[in-house]
């Protein structure tokens, strides 16, 4: 077993946002492992914000962003459980990251559930067209992993960061609702650009 140095700790904790004592146990129970503490950290965090689903997001900001130049711009609805938390930094943070996701990457929907059924089927129906020939069952998972691709795409949950092009932003709002206590929700958002 590693012994676990403040500099394993505080790497963990840069890396992670996790407070100091989360980032010592997850380094202990991989018995060092900087990778393998995360992957715990970040479990231990989806379980947490999974538990916070379904609480009520009555309170949160409108944030703007104009990008230079101001041919884009975005506004964005992000919602929380309580004004403290509206209003802290780090909140405030992750609705400006989120105008400048919606800014670059584009998006047309929030989450996979909004996509229209007739967009899915044309998708669909694209994607079995482009692997005409093949066996069936290398067909079905084709066709589903082009549609994985089309989410990433279209979906702004499931895009990956422009910061952080590892993550999704789904994993970005997870992290914060582990980290600030509390359930948090994309709710909506309009990208204006100019002569579109």
């Amino acid at each position: 077993m590693s012994q676990i140095t403040a500099q394993m700790v505080a790497e963990l904790r840069e890396k992670t946002g996790a407070g100091l004592l989360d980032c010592k146990k997850a380094l202990t129970e991989a018995q060092g492992n900087l990778e393998q503490a995360d992957t715990i950290l970040r479990k231990k965090g989806a379980a947490s914000a999974a538990k916070k689903a379904g609480r009520s997001t009555s309170d949160g900001l409108v944030e703007s962003y104009i990008h230079v130049g101001g041919k884009v711009g975005v506004l964005v609805e992000i919602n929380c459980e309580t004004d403290f938390v509206a209003k802290t930094d780090e909140f405030k943070a992750l609705c400006r990251d989120i105008c400048l996701q919606i800014a670059a990457a584009n998006p047309s929907y929030v989450r996979r559930e909004e996509v229209p059924e007739a967009d899915l089927a044309k998708e669909r129906d694209i994607a079995t067209a482009q692997v005409a020939g093949k066996p069936p069952a290398a067909v079905q998972k084709i066709v589903e992993g082009k549609l994985e691709k089309y989410f990433s795409t279209v979906c702004l949950l499931d895009q990956p960061f422009v910061k952080q092009p590892e993550k999704a932003i789904k994993d970005i709002l997870t992290e914060k609702i582990a980290k600030l206590g509390e359930n948090m929700q994309i709710r909506r958002f309009v990208r204006f650009q100019l002569g579109a």
